[in-house]
């Protein structure tokens, strides 16, 4: 009896290592059917990743050119606005200079007028 369930035993698992082969088999072969395909799907994938950087770099790059530009036009009007700065400051000091020279000819003006009288004074009195 014993031998009996050893045999069945022994039958069982060969017949689950046939079993197992044959599935090996089968997908090795299935495997091997399908490569080209798989080559193809490879390449597609490949083609795709490639296109996809293609796009990143262009995002990237349009990126840059777009931040530059900005810098650019914040030093366009940071130097506009020192310009305006610049030109201001100096109409206001030509403004003061001119106020200053106007100043001082009214004084000389007074001072020869107060002299003037005073000649004329000394004048009717000698």
């Amino acid at each position: 009896m014993k031998n009996a369930r050893n045999n069945d035993f022994s039958d069982r698992r060969t017949a689950a290592a046939e079993a197992k082969s044959a599935l090996l088999n089968a997908y090795r072969a299935a495997r091997a059917a399908d490569e080209p395909a798989r080559l193809a799907r490879q390449a597609e994938r490949a083609s795709i990743a490639a296109a996809r950087e293609e796009r990143r770099l262009e995002r990237e790059r349009i990126k840059r050119d777009e931040a530059e530009r900005r810098v650019a036009e914040a030093d366009e009007r940071k130097a506009a606005a020192e310009a305006a700065a610049r030109a201001e400051t100096e109409a206001r000091e030509a403004t003061e200079r001119d106020r200053i020279a106007r100043v001082l000819e009214d004084e000389a003006a007074r001072k020869a007028e107060r002299d003037r009288r005073y000649a004329n004074r000394k004048a009717r009195r000698a």
